[in-house]
């Protein structure tokens, strides 16, 4: 479905999924799917006031950024930097069968994917079917989807046969444990509060109404969130075909984040990968890598001016050429990174499904070094402070003193670790937006690279070749014995929360190493 989605954009002269859905058109046409009693300023005659909105405010925000107009039209609204893998199969049919020339065919097919998803999926509180309703309801599947796409046939036999990846399982625990939370919250606040309804019943029906009201407001307040985010959430972990292991995981629940004893050996080398035919000896090598949270590898080719893209086998090589020499790359989200131009004082931005430059951030006080992202900001290099920087707007939202040259940054949970510039300092600072102070560490070499893991705790590559294991306060550490990992002959390293995977640098010319957990 997002394979018919792009033919469809590409076909009308669109070069992506945000100028689509920022065209006035399409814009229109989802405005009224979310928005009621609405009159546009434009294009009034073609304006509908819907019985139902099919379109939830997860979805309306996840695409549209509201403006400073005060009217509430669909003028107001500016698409965000999205991408076909930010859509879910509901979003995708939405858009589908409202905004695009579909033939009555594929308008069937569509309708009976996601209807498919709806009674199988998304409903089933079990988490699992049966072998016998699997086979039929295979056959019915595949033949929605070849006759939407017949290339999907090979695919669909390596979707059929594919091994259960532990790292996706446990993605999967994780889901269901945000709604199992989310879940107690409601539960405990109408057990606290069943009593006061029952004594209010004797008042009247008003009284009761106005009662269950406030109730119910209460209950979406201890959730520290709305309905549509919850349905959004439940709809999240429904997609992903929640299987019987992962329900009996959820009683292990505590060991998916016990935390690593320092220095110990929590890693073991998996494969290696040979990118040889991709980065030549004359490239100058990678300077950077970053793992995504699909498992693909995104690298720094400065001196051949582009970013490297491939899976952990080594296939997919894909490039994207940039403007200028990129030393350092850090992850936005799923599909974005952020990099720094050598000497040009600005971040330019890309997404990495379609190799498009998003944005640039002119960062006049900026220095030469790393790039950093935590909570949602980049952290750039500044004379003596940390610039941060929010990446929707490219403003400066706060600066932190440091008392020497940030070298190296790295951001982690509510910490931001860094090294000096100096070239005789060892020190590792970190600083706790938490508490607002700078903690310093002593390592038995100047640090460089680092990397966090599952646990918040920090592996840092030392000039000298060691790797340091930091405890998440900055205030501990240990050299880390793990083979593989015990001299490093270059530091470039990069762990993923959600693969659980660790990448590390054998040499500048494309030997990559993968570390899975023990």
């Amino acid at each position: 479905m997002r394979k018919r989605l792009e033919d469809s954009y590409k076909s009308t002269g669109f070069g992506c999924l945000q100028d689509f859905i920022n065209s006035l058109l399409v814009k229109h046409i989802l405005f009224h799917l979310r928005h009621k009693n609405s009159k546009c300023c434009v294009d009034k005659a073609n304006c509908v006031n819907q019985q139902s909105l099919p379109l939830n405010y997860s979805q309306w925000n996840r695409m549209y950024t509201a403006g400073s107009a005060k009217h509430n039209c669909h003028c107001k609204y500016t698409a965000k930097p999205i991408s076909l893998n930010d859509l879910d199969l509901t979003l995708l049919s939405l858009i589908l069968l409202n905004c695009c020339s579909l033939s009555s065919d594929e308008e069937t097919l569509i309708s009976d994917i996601r209807e498919f998803k709806n009674n199988y999926l998304s409903h089933n509180t079990d988490g699992a079917i049966s072998e016998t309703e699997y086979t039929t309801l295979w056959t019915d599947l595949t033949s929605y989807v070849q006759q939407l796409d017949p290339n999907k046939q090979h695919d669909l036999v390596i979707t059929q046969n594919r091994p259960l990846d532990e790292s996706l399982c446990q993605y999967y625990v994780t889901c269901l444990l945000d709604v199992h939370v989310i879940l107690e919250k409601i539960d405990t606040k109408i057990d606290a509060t069943s009593a006061e309804i029952r004594t209010t019943i004797g008042n009247g029906n008003t009284e009761v109404l106005e009662t269950i009201d406030t109730v119910t407001a209460q209950v979406l307040a201890s959730m520290s969130t709305n309905n549509d985010l919850l349905v959004a959430k439940i709809e999240e972990m429904s997609q992903n075909m929640i299987c019987q292991r992962c329900k009996r995981n959820i009683d292990e629940k505590e060991g998916l984040s016990q935390p690593y004893k320092l220095g110990q050996s929590s890693f073991i080398l998996h494969h290696q990968i040979d990118l040889a035919s991709v980065v030549s000896d004359d490239s100058g090598g990678v300077t950077d890598l970053v793992m995504m949270d699909d498992g693909r590898l995104v690298m720094c080719l400065p001196d051949l001016d582009m970013l490297l893209i491939c899976n952990t086998d080594g296939s997919q090589a894909d490039i994207i050429r940039v403007p200028g020499e990129p030393w350092h790359v850090t992850a936005v989200n799923n599909t974005t990174v952020a990099v720094p131009l050598h000497e040009r004082s600005c971040v330019w931005m890309y997404d990495i499904n379609n190799k498009l430059k998003l944005k640039s951030i002119s960062v006049p006080e900026m220095l030469c070094g790393n790039i950093a992202n935590i909570d949602k900001q980049l952290v750039i290099r500044g004379d003596k402070r940390l610039l941060i920087i929010d990446h929707q707007t490219g403003e400066v939202v706060n600066t932190i003193e440091t008392g020497c040259g940030p070298w190296r940054l790295h951001g982690s949970g509510d910490r931001i670790f860094y090294g000096d510039d100096d070239d005789n300092s060892t020190n590792v600072y970190c600083y706790s937006f938490t508490d607002d102070s700078h903690y310093i560490l002593t390592l038995p070499s100047k640090p460089d690279k680092m990397t966090t893991l599952h646990d918040f705790s920090i592996y840092v590559v030392c000039d000298d070749g060691s790797v340091q294991h930091v405890s998440s306060d900055g205030k501990q550490f240990k050299t880390v014995s793990t083979n593989g990992l015990k001299q490093m002959k270059y530091p470039r390293i990069s762990y993923n929360f959600k693969q659980r995977k660790l990448a590390t640098m054998v040499d500048l010319n494309g030997i990559v190493n993968f570390f899975y957990e023990k």
